[in-house]
């Protein structure tokens, strides 16, 4: 039988292409992936890594171990999932994903109420700007302004997050609309709908100022750097800050609260998923739309 945190590492090193970048995803060292990946060789006593000067490339027996080293882990959090659904008492550990923005200004606020609520379940929220896997346990929930389109998952629309365009008052050409620069997303970012909408709303405007998040843009536009899109519920509580023409059609994504099929009756997850869908449901800002 083959020690699974070899094959674990081993997948590591499949995904990231590299030592370095599987010891990152795996929050080790770089002697420790060289070291099991060493071990699972012996194990299956062939080369499954090539080891190259800036990179690793899996050989034709690496490749179709790393086929089945998925199937292996796939199943692994499977039993694990289901293992956590058979849970009765609301207590214990709960993920939940969600956009920086939210995580800082929506969730993290109402964290006394939560724990009030909840007293027996430690809510671990991660700040996350792309998707989680919910399959590979990255986290037990996810909140998302796109819709999850994964076979696996279960899905629930608790609100929607309007945006509009702010500038700060002291802005100096605030009332000459045809003057102003806006702060936008970095290009990897650019197809997300959100950075398109800004980019069309600027039109023939200037671009003076890319950022890759939300906080930051409200950072930027706080200090006069340019005009940006933030969420309504977080721009319109700002007295430093004033709401300007938007030319864009609007642009209000519907909010997703998602986890996988098989802890859909966990009844901590069910928890947590419910205290979360009516705290949007009561905000008058974030609830969504029948």
């Amino acid at each position: 039988m083959f020690d699974w945190e070899n094959l674990r590492h081993f997948l590591a090193v499949g995904r990231a292409g590299t030592l370095s970048g599987a010891a990152r995803a795996l929050a080790v060292d770089h002697a420790t992936v060289s070291r099991r990946l060493a071990a699972l060789e012996r194990e299956v006593q062939a080369v499954l890594v090539e080891r190259l000067p800036r990179a690793c490339r899996l050989t034709p027996a690496g490749m179709q171990v790393l086929e089945q080293a998925k199937l292996m882990e796939t199943a692994a959090f499977a039993i694990e999932r289901q293992a956590r659904a058979s849970q009765v008492v609301l207590k214990g550990r709960v993920t939940l994903s969600a956009p920086p923005v939210l995580a800082t200004h929506f969730l993290a606020p109402r964290m006394v109420d939560f724990q009030a609520a909840h007293p027996g379940i430690q809510l671990a929220v991660s700040s996350e700007a792309g998707q989680v896997s919910l399959a590979r346990g990255e986290a037990d929930l996810a909140l998302r302004m796109i819709r999850p389109s994964e076979a696996s998952s279960v899905t629930r629309r608790v609100g929607r997050m309007s945006f509009a365009f702010y500038a700060s008052r002291r802005y100096p050409v605030l009332r000459d609309p045809s003057q102003w620069t806006f702060i936008a997303y970095e290009q990897r970012y650019g197809r997300l709908p959100l950075a398109r909408w800004i980019r069309e709303a600027a039109g023939d405007r200037p671009v003076t100022c890319e950022l890759s998040d939300t906080n930051s843009h409200l950072l930027a536009v706080q200090a006069g750097a340019g005009v940006a899109a933030l969420p309504c519920f977080l721009g319109d509580a700002d007295k430093a800050l004033v709401r300007v023409e938007n030319p864009a059609t609007p642009f209000c994504p519907d909010l997703w609260l998602v986890t996988h099929r098989d802890l859909k009756r966990n009844k901590t997850v069910r928890a947590v998923m419910d205290y979360w869908a009516e705290a949007f449901i009561n905000d008058p800002q974030m609830r969504a739309a029948p």
